[in-house]
């Protein structure tokens, strides 16, 4: 079963504009509040927040079939507990937060072998 458009174009919309807003948000609104540690935090959260939403692109736009839909689905729940938790400890969440922060970076992993495992099948059976 396919993942509806509208479904992964809502994904793909809402992770761009998030990255987007989340990376201003944390260069001018937190720019005063955050500490050298809670900035590095947010700086890498942005910055991965921003890689797998273009990664969602790349997902949605080049890939099909099953592997496609795990890609889809590791790659947004990789931004939202990998990127989300260090949002979180950057604006003075528990450290024992950090603790769910691999499980996004496994999602993340989990994301890109099966965006590969797609693109492959893709490029087998276009040959």
């Amino acid at each position: 079963m396919r993942q509806p458009a509208l479904t992964t174009g809502v994904l793909v919309g809402l992770a761009g504009a998030s990255a987007v807003v989340l990376g201003a948000f944390g260069a001018h609104a937190l720019r005063d509040v955050l500490d050298s540690r809670g900035t590095e935090l947010w700086h890498t959260a942005v910055s991965y927040h921003f890689w797998h939403a273009i990664a969602l692109v790349l997902a949605v736009m080049q890939a099909d079939g099953r592997s496609r839909r795990v890609a889809v689905t590791a790659f947004a729940i990789g931004i939202v507990v990998f990127s989300g938790s260090l949002y979180a400890l950057a604006l003075g969440a528990p450290r024992w937060f950090g603790a769910i922060t691999p499980l996004g970076g496994v999602a993340f992993i989990v994301g890109w072998i099966a965006l590969g495992i797609a693109l492959t099948r893709r490029s087998v059976r276009e040959s």
